[in-house]
């Protein structure tokens, strides 16, 4: 009886360490799997700006014309009062000042730079200089989350600002100081947005959809006084006008930012501003489907460009070394 029970027991460990081999021959490497969460996250992520992308479609087919501010003040307000009242969550300690400055820098300081851009420079102009918000990510980051950009990011960086470029800029396009000056305000302030969403992440317990609907209730309440007295509300809404505000409210600013939001929290900084490249892209493409645009050749070469450049992008950033 001993010498079996000895030899049983002899068997175990090898058994152990078989089953243990096969175990950990059918696990996926770590590796990999942290490349597919990745980019798995990166898609999801892109569906927040590939969505803005069909802001100036849904502006100039469904909303009532010259009202700009208007726009943006109903693309913030409803919906975070939306979020807040599906939620029930308020901010807490320090997350009231800082939900207050993402908003701000997000929603209450962007739409109306984004819009008074937009109205003194040609919508080419204007996308070539937001594309320079990858190469501005990582500047902030170097200072903010203390990880510097590597070549292949820089590169990126450039090759999209190129592409785009070539994707929307005309060869009579013009230059207004004011117009230019206020679009790289925003841009930047959007860029500092991303940097700080990373360093300060979400508070435990908070939803996304939550953390996003700070965000808009406080911008929207800084826009709406402003969009108020400068535009005041037109004599009546078509069904268009509230389709279009829906639409806006609802897709392109709450899912598209809870979306965004996400993919900052994911991914690196520099790697999710890439991602804000796709929105002229589509833009180009609602162009071609909706308003029957066409693409010179100049226009091909650039859409691959962006494209190269927001799949460059999507790399991991080095710590920068202590001082």
């Amino acid at each position: 009886m001993s010498t079996v029970v000895s030899s049983s027991t002899a068997q175990r460990p090898s058994a152990a360490k078989a089953v243990t081999a096969e175990a950990t021959a059918t696990k996926p490497a770590p590796t990999k799997a942290k490349a597919t969460s990745a980019k798995a996250a990166a898609g999801i992520a892109a569906i927040g700006p590939a969505t803005w992308g069909t802001t100036y479609v849904t502006t100039t087919e469904l909303l009532p014309p010259d009202r700009p501010l208007l726009a943006a003040a109903l693309r913030a307000l409803p919906a975070g009062l939306i979020l807040l009242a599906l939620t029930r969550r308020l901010p807490r300690g320090d997350w009231w000042w800082k939900a207050s400055v993402l908003g701000i820098l997000n929603f209450g300081a962007f739409f109306p730079l984004l819009f008074f851009g937009a109205y003194r420079l040609p919508g080419g102009v204007a996308s070539t200089i937001s594309a320079v918000m990858p190469l501005l990510v990582a500047g902030f980051g170097i200072g903010v989350l203390k990880v510097r950009p590597t070549r292949r990011t820089l590169l990126a960086g450039l090759v999209g600002v190129g592409g785009v470029g070539l994707l929307v800029l005309r060869g009579s396009a013009a230059v207004d100081a004011a117009g230019i000056a206020a679009m790289l305000t925003a841009t930047t302030l959007m860029a500092l947005a991303v940097v700080l969403t990373k360093r300060w992440g979400r508070p435990e317990g908070v939803s996304l959809l939550a953390f996003t609907g700070w965000q808009l209730t406080v911008g929207g309440l800084v826009l709406a006084p402003i969009a108020l007295s400068a535009e005041g509300l037109p004599d009546h809404f078509t069904g268009a006008n509230l389709a279009g505000y829906a639409y806006l409210g609802i897709i392109g600013t709450a899912l598209a930012y809870a979306l965004w939001f996400r993919g900052i929290e994911r991914l690196p900084a520099s790697s999710v501003s890439f991602l804000g490249l796709t929105n002229p892209v589509v833009a180009t493409l609602a162009g071609l489907l909706v308003l029957g645009q066409t693409l010179t050749p100049w226009q091909v070469g650039g859409l691959v460009l962006v494209v190269a450049s927001v799949l460059l992008g999507q790399t991991r950033t080095r710590p920068a070394p202590r001082a």
